[in-house]
């Protein structure tokens, strides 16, 4: 038995890196995964390793930035497998400048590829399961979406990424508010691994070892997603979770700190007293990474 047994999980930008790791973890532990990539090519070849292995899946290169599109990828698991019980938002691309050297088209292609390419088919499926809730049947579904540290904490050089990350994580707390009654989950994560993003980022960096543990492996992120995407996980929601090799950690949101209130207007220079003394109460912030 596979704690993913019968369960079907679409998995965007599932041909290599993450996404291809997580598509091997899900097929082991039982999932249909629908393989979706832009490249054809790439998600086959990942389809095909699961099928060799014995498990079932298929491959897509729908557009997932489009709700049309979008549709199309539901469709053809909905077609294969019968239901849709997990989307893990996976794919996404880097326009790395300094933000003054950015330009509009490397501002939203990055949005159209991470923010919106989050929301198309979640907001497909989140309408289907909540359409099966309200008609009496169980669901126990599941949104698996990715941020990033550099959304939790920034990151030098890659503002329109860090702000797109930053936005899933926010939408990762709404979806869980909003769905929960219906039997949807939904969690993000902020995964450290070696893909084609970060070798290209920083290669020397997450280089693997000549031996012992390779912490960037993608493989070591796997098991948590797996873990999301099954019943079991019920219980967990509106969480962020940073990870790498074979570290978890649970990330400290945006919430109310120190304050003050003085209870009437304040003038300019007592507003930034204020500002003064909380700052000195307060939890410092990670320093933006690459500062």
């Amino acid at each position: 038995m596979g704690l993913c047994d019968g369960r079907t999980v679409i998995i965007t930008g599932a041909g290599g890196g993450l996404g291809r790791a997580y598509a091997l973890a899900f097929a082991a532990e039982g999932a249909n995964v629908v393989v979706n990539d832009i490249r054809r090519d790439a998600a086959e070849a990942v389809v095909d390793k699961i099928l060799t292995a014995g498990g079932k899946a298929i491959a897509n290169d729908d557009d997932i930035t489009r709700t049309e599109t979008a549709q199309w990828i539901v469709d053809a698991a909905l077609d294969a497998f019968g239901e849709v019980h997990v989307v893990v938002n996976n794919a996404g691309i880097l326009r790395d400048r300094m933000f003054v050297s950015l330009s509009e088209e490397d501002w939203d292609e990055v949005m159209r590829v991470h923010l919106k390419g989050h929301f198309c088919l979640a907001n497909i499926l989140g309408k289907r399961w909540r359409d099966l809730a309200k008609a009496g049947k169980p669901v126990a579904a599941r949104i698996i979406n990715t941020s990033s540290g550099a959304g939790l904490q920034g990151s030098v050089g890659q503002s329109n990424y860090s702000a797109a990350k930053g936005g899933i994580a926010a939408l990762t707390l709404v979806q869980a508010a909003e769905l929960g009654r219906y039997g949807v989950t939904a969690n993000a994560l902020a995964p450290a691994a070696r893909t084609s993003m970060t070798e290209t980022a920083m290669p020397d960096v997450v280089k693997a070892p000549e031996a012992g543990f390779d912490a960037w492996a993608p493989e070591n992120v796997a098991p948590l997603v797996v873990w999301l995407g099954s019943e079991a996980s019920s219980h967990v929601s509106g969480q962020v979770f940073e990870t790498q090799g074979g570290r978890i950690s649970v990330c400290d949101g945006w919430c109310t700190g120190p304050q003050q209130d003085k209870g009437a207007r304040l003038t300019p220079a007592e507003a930034g007293a204020a500002v003064e003394a909380l700052l000195g109460e307060a939890v410092p912030a990670q320093k933006v990474w690459g500062s």
